[in-house]
This record gives structure tokens, sequence and C-alpha cells, in this order.
């Protein structure tokens, strides 16, 4: 008998989506996240946030250097590559961790981030922001544009950036914050010039529902493994509860007026073909293409929502 023998599965993959799914992350899923309780079926316990939000995730790279900077509402890290930085300053790219806006900390996802300073040669600093249900919407949407403010006005002096080579990013719940970013930077004044969005499964219509209309992955896949109905469901309870906001274009960047979009920056855009968001990712940058920006979307087949959180426990294949 394994040590896993006598344990109780309480998250056991939906029949329909056994054979859909990638095998490896059916086997990773059923000797990890099968014997954990959902987190919508407990009672909440802020505790869970130190803890990955789940398991799998590969280990950070070494960097030149890291460092915990603080914000006017949270803490922020930074990571800067080895080497003499270029003499216009670094690149930089602002990331925003998921967590679907409840759990995540300054920790989470720092392999991600420290793969892009080491192989895209940039200072990277993720955003430790507010969360829900204590800090509800639109604490978290603050704290986004703190981070950006702060980068362009004081990442020159402070860390050594280009402050006209910004870019952000982010995965799930951090993907919405990033979307959400680059439409308000290029609606304040100044404008603040942002060159690349990075939005790994985000969320970006937070009206979405399971009639499936207009997002067919809603209804497809309600009963999926990871991110399903009632997790998604879940989150946008805990961070967005009153209803009336779900419209507001900070919460679903797809429903921003249309004549932003024409200003917002390149994208790249990724969704897993299994995710209850990917229809919604895929039509977020369908809606930038019709503005005239460069887009590129991918589609990553058999694979759930966490492809950038378990990026240490199986491999992904392009659509």
């Amino acid at each position: 008998m394994t040590s896993t023998d006598s344990k109780k599965v309480l998250q056991p993959i939906h029949l329909d989506f056994v054979s859909k799914l990638l095998p490896e992350y059916v086997a990773h899923h059923n000797a990890t996240t099968a014997f954990l309780p959902p987190i919508y079926t407990v009672p909440w316990d802020p505790a869970s946030r130190n803890r990955p939000a789940v398991a799998g995730g590969s280990e950070p790279l070494k960097v030149g250097n890291v460092k915990d900077i603080q914000l006017p509402h949270c803490a922020a890290r930074v990571f800067t590559p080895e080497g003499v930085a270029p003499s216009d300053g670094w690149p930089v790219f602002i990331f925003f961790h998921g967590g679907g806006w409840c759990l995540g900390n300054i920790n989470t996802e720092n392999s991600f981030c420290t793969r892009m300073c080491k192989h895209a040669n940039c200072v990277v600093v993720t955003v430790d922001y507010r969360l829900g249900p204590e800090e509800p919407y639109p604490a978290a949407v603050e704290d986004a544009w703190d981070a950006l403010q702060w980068v362009y006005n004081q990442g020159k002096a402070e860390i050594g950036i280009n402050p006209k080579r910004i870019a952000v990013g982010g995965s799930s719940s951090g993907g919405n914050l990033a979307a959400v970013l680059t439409l308000k930077a290029s609606q304040t004044t100044p404008s603040i010039p942002l060159v690349f969005q990075l939005l790994v499964v985000p969320v970006t219509d937070n009206t979405a529902g399971v009639d499936g209309v207009p997002y067919p992955s809603w209804l497809e896949n309600i009963n999926t493994a990871a991110l399903d109905h009632g997790r998604m469901i879940w989150f946008r309870d805990n961070y967005v509860p009153n209803v009336a906001d779900r419209t507001k274009w900070d919460n679903s960047p797809i429903l921003a007026p249309e004549e932003w979009f024409k200003l917002a920056p390149k994208a790249w855009i990724g969704v897993a073909e299994r995710d209850i968001l990917r229809d919604e990712g895929i039509a977020y940058g369908e809606k930038l293409k019709a503005a005239g920006v460069d887009v590129e979307i991918q589609v990553y087949k058999g694979a759930p929502h966490p492809i950038m959180a378990q990026d240490g426990s199986w491999k992904l294949e392009d659509g």
C-alpha cells in the first residue's frame, strides 16, 4: 500500500475530462490536488495563502539581485539580472501573480519572475497586491496602479530601469490586472507608455457565466480540473461582491470603450484548451487585433488553467 492509498480523494477529475486533459497533468493531479478539499467547500482560512495556490511550481533561478520594496499599500519584489545595466537602463517587466485575487503572496510564481529576469535580461517587479475577501475590489487595481506609477516615476533612480521600456503581465487574476493597467495607462494624463503585455490564462470578463454566452468554454469546461465553475465563482464573489461592479472596465477589461484598445501595447496571450477562461482570453486578443494591435494568441492543447503555477510538473503542448 502506498502513502496515498489511505487518503480520501476529495477532488477527483470529472470522468468527462480524464481523457481530454494532458496525461502528465492527470498524473500530477491524482498524486497531489486530488486529496485536497476544493477551497469553496471549506471555511475560509487566510493562512491558506502561506502555501502555493496549487502544487507543482518549479524552483526560482539565480539572478543578479533580489530586493523587496514597499509601495503605499503593499510590498513588491525586484529581480535584477546579473551583469552591467544598459547605458539607458534595464527594460522592466511588472508582474502580477495569479490566485483569483484571493490567494498567493510575494513568493507566488517567483520561478517565472526569475526566468523572465534571466532569459529576457530585464528587471522584473512582482507585486504583492492586496487580496479579497478582506480587501476586495478595487484594492488590487489600486495596488497595480501604484506599482506602475512607482516604476515609471521612481524606477530609473531606485532600480536602474528605463521608463520608456515598461512591459506588464500576469497570470489568471494577475492577467486581469495587467490588462486593466494597459488600458488605464493610455487614458491617464499624461499617459504612461507601455511596450508590451503578456497575459497568461487571463480573466477578462467578470460577467461571464455558465450559459456559455458569449464564451462557450464556460459551459464546455464547466467541470474541468483546477478551475471549475464553482471555484471561479467563489473567487469572483470574494473579490468583487458587488454584482454591479462586475461590469466596470477595471473588473472586466474586455468591456472597456472600443477606442481605448487602439492605444494598447503589443500583446501575447496564452490560454489553456481545458480552461473555463479560454474563450474570454481569446476574445480579448481578437478585440485587440480588431483595434489594430499586434497580438499573438497561443492555445495550449489539453491543458487546464494552472499552466504557469504548475510549470515544474507537466509540459505544455501547442494547439
